[in-house]
């Protein structure tokens, strides 16, 4: 089309809504009616603010959680103004003014400003008229999210103003950085917008049992200040808590400002008609949460899909008999690690009404149904959601309902989840995150996409929240008739880089790639970084380059990151190295002078014969360390853990083999060497198997004739497996070799978190002998020249954090050369 025929379309927010509503437009030929210019606050493309939490928690980047990268608006012909804020609008002369001094005309306008954080007023909060106190935020954007993580790097308390769902997961992610967290909310009842009391009551116990310090029924008065940054909060009582760190998510307002001055009519939000378009204006809508529809304004994300449909619709004459009639909410989420689902009522509110209700404490599960006229108008679910996908087609699409109601939570008569799909309409909205419905899915695999991953990267299905990727799976299955394609990145060692092991190893080698972020930036489609590949990388890189590995602090979760395993309570675990499970009196009486100094809670003697001191301060781990003196026994590491042994022949009458000392040169020589998952070992000096070597990663048993025994892939966790045998040798020289050739040939070839007993049984064992045993491949000289590198580059974490200096208690041990003598 001409574009001097085209009407200049003017968006004002690049949010969700916004962002969505230009979608939307597009697909029904937008792009031929209209020149299309979008104004946003943040210099950024559109982003799922859903995800906002699982960024601060550190669980996905922020490069995961873009909806429309910055290149999509050029691809499709749309004018961004990305960082650019519209100041005032004149609707008289059609044109908005912006802050960077534009002028632009329009013949269309959509609002679509959505809403920011609502600070009450609590005295105290604000350093001046604008700043808030240093160490405060809001939750609410992506710079917002952030300023938290940096600041939250130097911060060992927070206190979280607001139980609701946003302050929850706040709550969450700053306690999965290493902080202590109080959540302080007003109402008695946590979430109270979508539950009721007894479930309130169960999600704080949920939440509490992760460590969490829950106030409820508190109101916050007052934010304590010095030298210009927080240091604790007031309640209304006169109590209060110490923090150096506060998040106020105490609701959101709808940002009017722009139309109130514009002379529009604003309610709680910008009044619009069924159109979605201004009841003031013919030339201007309004959409999300920044526009009211008979008397509703709606924060979430399903109904805001819905009002950019009717938008779109209207706009581009599409379909001008569109009408947008309100939207019934129904949500599906995961909360500070909780599934909740919430429908319509949360309880009865007429006599009539049928109203049944099952509760669980224990187990953390509460569920009810409410009833009316034979038509479910509400649901509640806690910990137990596996009914909501039945739950929500009755709700949205009045299906009927079976006459024994309890097999409305369980299943007992309405369809179980694995028919699920079948059973939903085409209509039905699958994914609320993204608005994507069942007829959306099953058009894509019918067009001819056939893997799950391909529809979910086609659609956005399954890229919000991730709770409906279950349901999504189910849907592609059924629809492709069970005849799904693999998906490509399967043989992907990790999710953001497209190479099977073999391969990505092979390129970090002839491109000399020694840190995490060069790898992203050389073998990464377009060089982006993928959160949940750096942890794996990071591994593989180590393992491979041994000292000349390039560590980066953000490739690392927060276990490595400061050599302690995280508590549910925000707190750490120390674990200091006990080799083979012999300590002595100099070694306990630091333990307990420790644990005394630092008060520590709990002091554990752990399955791997070591000592466990559990509840220890973030703030407190350095000082920890240089107390005890004593190195990091890897407890928390994807790495070589511990060694266990019985007394063996020089204590035990029934001893054929001296277990300790061959624990204990196992555990020197291979201390905290990475791998693609823990490995845990074991020595046992006969066969009664006292020190359970028969299920461990790597296990070693005396036997009669001074020989030993070494099996390898056996499991006694969630997962129950007796090893294989992998060879029987002469000498502990030899138990040595074959365990650093063994462990090197898995750390190479295993997938990121294999254990040893999946991968064993998957390469099998016949395999793995005649590579490490016999030699069958040649490659017996480089596992040990490799193996030898990861040694050699040791150093112990804790001292290093505190000096930089290579660790002093590292005791080496050279390669031993493995005798040509008869294994079997």
């Amino acid at each position: 089309m001409d574009t001097r025929n085209k009407l200049r379309l003017v968006v004002v927010g690049n949010g969700m809504a916004g962002a969505r509503a230009v979608e939307e437009i597009l697909a029904r030929g937008g792009a031929d009616l209209f020149d299309i210019t979008v104004f946003g606050d943040e210099p950024y493309g559109n982003y799922n603010r859903i995800l906002l939490s699982n960024v601060l928690a550190g669980s996905d980047d922020t490069t995961e959680i873009y909806l429309n990268p910055l290149d999509w608006y050029a691809d499709n012909g749309i004018d961004l103004r990305a960082g650019v804020r519209v100041v005032r609008l004149d609707r008289y002369a059609r044109i908005v003014h912006a802050d960077d001094g534009t002028a632009l005309r329009y013949d269309r306008l959509v609002i679509a400003t959505g809403s920011r954080s609502f600070f009450p007023p609590i005295e105290g909060m604000w350093a001046d008229d604008k700043t808030l106190l240093r160490g405060v935020f809001g939750f609410r954007s992506l710079d917002d999210c952030l300023s938290m993580i940096d600041e939250s790097a130097s911060r060992t308390h927070a206190v979280v103003v607001g139980g609701g769902l946003l302050g929850l997961e706040a709550a969450r992610g700053l306690q999965q950085r290493g902080l202590a967290v109080d959540v302080v909310h007003s109402p008695t009842t946590l979430m109270n917008a979508q539950l009721d009391d007894p479930a309130g009551a169960i999600l704080r116990r949920s939440v509490e049992q992760l460590g969490i310090t829950v106030h409820t029924g508190t109101a916050t008065t007052g934010v304590r200040g010095a030298d210009g940054a927080v240091t604790g909060v007031t309640f209304a009582d006169g109590t209060g808590v110490d923090c150096d760190m506060l998040v106020v998510a105490a609701g959101i307002r709808p940002n009017v400002g722009l139309a109130r001055g514009a002379g529009l009519t604003v309610g709680r939000a910008v009044v619009v008609d069924d159109h979605m378009r201004s009841v003031d204006d013919d030339h201007i809508y309004a959409v999300g949460e920044c526009a009211e529809h008979r008397g509703q304004v709606y924060g979430l994300v399903a109904p805001l899909w819905e009002q950019a449909v009717v938008l779109a619709d209207h706009l581009t004459g599409a379909n001008p008999a569109a009408r947008y009639h309100g939207s019934r909410t129904a949500t599906k989420l995961k909360v500070a690690g909780v599934d909740v689902a919430s429908m319509g009522l949360k309880g009865p509110e007429r006599a009539d009404d049928e109203f049944v209700q099952f509760s669980e404490p224990r187990l953390g599960v509460y569920k009810t149904i409410v009833i009316r006229d034979d038509k479910l108008v509400g649901a509640t679910l806690l910990g137990d959601v596996r009914k909501v996908a039945f739950l929500m087609q009755a709700f949205d699409r009045g299906l009927p309902l079976p006459p024994e109601r309890v097999s409305l939570m369980f299943d007992l008569g309405t369809p179980p989840v694995e028919v699920g799909a079948a059973e939903l309409s085409d209509d039905a909205q699958v994914c609320n995150c993204n608005g994507v419905s069942k007829a959306t899915l099953v058009s894509c695999v019918r067009s001819g996409e056939q893997s799950v991953a391909g529809v979910m990267a086609a659609t956005r299905a399954g890229k919000g929240c991730g709770s409906c990727k279950s349901l999504v799976t189910q849907i592609v299955e059924w629809a492709a008739g069970g005849a799904v394609a693999d998906d490509p990145a399967a043989s992907w060692y990790v999710p953001g880089v497209p190479y099977p092991k073999p391969e990505l190893m092979r390129l970090i080698r002839e491109l000399g790639l020694r840190s995490v972020s060069s790898v992203f930036a050389a073998l990464a489609p377009d060089g982006r970084e993928d959160a949940h590949s750096k942890m794996a990388l990071a591994s593989l890189l180590h393992m491979m380059w041994g000292a000349d590995f390039v560590d980066e602090p953000d490739a690392r979760f927060i276990n490595d990151r400061v050599h302690a395993n995280i508590q549910r309570d925000g707190t750490f675990s120390v674990v200091p190295q006990i080799q083979g499970g012999v300590t002595t009196s100099d070694q306990l009486r630091r333990i307990a002078d420790v644990a005394d100094r630092y008060d520590v809670p709990m002091i554990k003697l752990t399955g791997g014969q070591r000592i466990d001191l559990l509840g220890i301060r973030k703030e407190d781990l350095p000082a920890v360390w240089a107390d005890l003196g004593m190195p990091s026994g890897y407890a928390y590491g994807k790495s070589f853990r511990t060694v266990k042994t019985c007394v063996g022949s020089e204590f035990c009458r029934y001893g054929l083999g001296d277990s300790t000392a061959l624990g204990i040169a196992l555990e020197q020589r291979f201390q905290g060497i990475p791998g693609p998952a823990k490995m845990k070992l074991a020595v046992t000096g006969c066969p009664r198997n006292c020190a359970e070597a028969l299920c461990k990663d790597l296990g070693v048993v005396a036997i009669d004739g001074g020989r030993w025994e070494i099996y390898v892939g056996g499991a006694a966790g969630a997962h129950i497996r007796k090893g294989d045998l992998l060879a029987t040798v002469g000498t502990a020289a030899e138990v040595l070799t074959l365990a650093g050739r063994f462990l090197q040939y898995y750390r190479e070839n295993a997938d990121w978190l294999e254990r040893t007993y999946a991968w064993v049984p998957r390469v099998g064992i016949e395999t793995i002998r005649a590579v490490v045993v016999d030699d069958r491949d040649g490659i017996a000289a480089d596992l040990d020249a490799a193996v030898q590198k990861s040694v050699d580059a040791y150093q112990d974490p804790w001292a290093a954090a505190q000096s930089g200096a290579p660790d002093r208690y590292r005791t080496a041990l050279p390669l031993i050369p493995l005798p040509r003598v008869p294994m079997r």
